[in-house]
């Protein structure tokens, strides 16, 4: 019974209600308070009987002070207004931590291929910066990077990410085999067929077909991870390209809205790749519950993107 009572989850931890001060201080700083105190503490001042005057002044403030502060709805308010700015704060000027997955990943590209991610990573950043900076000047107090489609960005950034596991894992496999030697056996296999037949040798020939179907298979298997090298590597370029037209548009248009747009195009006519890294998934060993980009720019890579392999 105990075992069960300890093994429960514990109940998530309630926001924490606003301080003292800040309900104080929301209270005084009330517009119509500081009307009403500032009124009171100047006539006090001018009339004859100041020094009785600002004592009592003091005491109605007090006692306004006091009574606001007891009332539920005013206090239930405030905490609204602190909790709500702990979670802007928390959320948007606090990078979060990058998921396993995404670490794993970056951590297992080579040096250079996370070098060029990296690069990639920062052109998004600055992109987001400048629409951000172009809001703010136009008098949108509201704006944010998240004015700039970040989903957008992380598709292409997730994206560009899996192609350079697969173009390194290509890369891996095509280090592996060596194209003309198993020409030249597929060449001698077929010689020693020929030789075989004509010398009526069954259990040679059957061997010797066996043999260079395997070198055939092999020789198909170098040429198909050949393009599939070709295919990546084209779309790497591809991506780097949008992007960096991307960020280009950013200075010129100084249109966030048009630039938003132009990011959920651009993530958008990727469909096509993405469907053919899916199929390359065997090479990569990503799993299924990874096909979703996570949160890319929001996530601080700085230690892992700078750790060298």
């Amino acid at each position: 019974m105990k075992s069960s009572i300890r093994d429960q989850p514990a109940p998530p931890a309630q926001p924490q209600s606003a301080a003292l001060g800040d309900y104080l201080k929301e209270a005084f700083f009330f517009r119509w308070n500081l009307l009403f105190f500032a009124g009171g503490v100047a006539g006090a001042a001018i009339l004859p009987m100041t020094a009785v005057l600002l004592p009592l002044v003091a005491a109605g403030e007090i006692a306004y002070l006091a009574g606001l502060v007891s009332i539920p709805r005013f206090r239930a308010a405030i905490d609204a207004k602190v909790q709500a700015a702990n979670r802007k704060t928390t959320s948007s000027d606090l990078p979060s931590q990058p998921a396993p997955s995404l670490t794993a990943m970056l951590s297992s590209l080579p040096t250079e291929a996370r070098k060029r991610f990296e690069r990639l990573h920062t052109r998004c950043l600055e992109m987001r910066g400048i629409a951000a900076g172009v809001r703010g000047a136009a008098g949108d107090q509201n704006a944010s990077a998240e004015e700039i489609r970040t989903p957008g960005l992380d598709r292409l950034l997730w994206l560009f990410l899996r192609l350079l596991l697969s173009r390194t894992a290509l890369d891996r496999f095509l280090g592996t085999m060596n194209n003309e030697e198993i020409s030249k056996r597929l060449e001698q296999l077929r010689k020693d067929l020929a030789a075989a037949q004509t010398a009526k040798d069954d259990r040679i020939t059957r061997s010797l077909q066996d043999s260079i179907a395997m070198a055939e298979l092999r020789l198909d298997n170098y040429e198909r991870a050949k393009k599939n090298a070709q295919f990546v590597s084209i779309e790497l370029d591809r991506i780097e390209g949008k992007i960096q037209a991307l960020a280009e548009m950013s200075v010129n248009r100084q249109d966030p809205d048009f630039l938003s747009s132009q990011v959920d195009s651009a993530a958008e006519s990727m469909r096509q790749t993405e469907k053919a890294v899916s199929e390359l998934q065997h090479l990569t060993g990503l799993a299924d519950e990874l096909q979703e980009p996570p949160a890319i720019l929001e996530s601080d890579l700085r230690e892992v993107l700078r750790h060298e392999a």
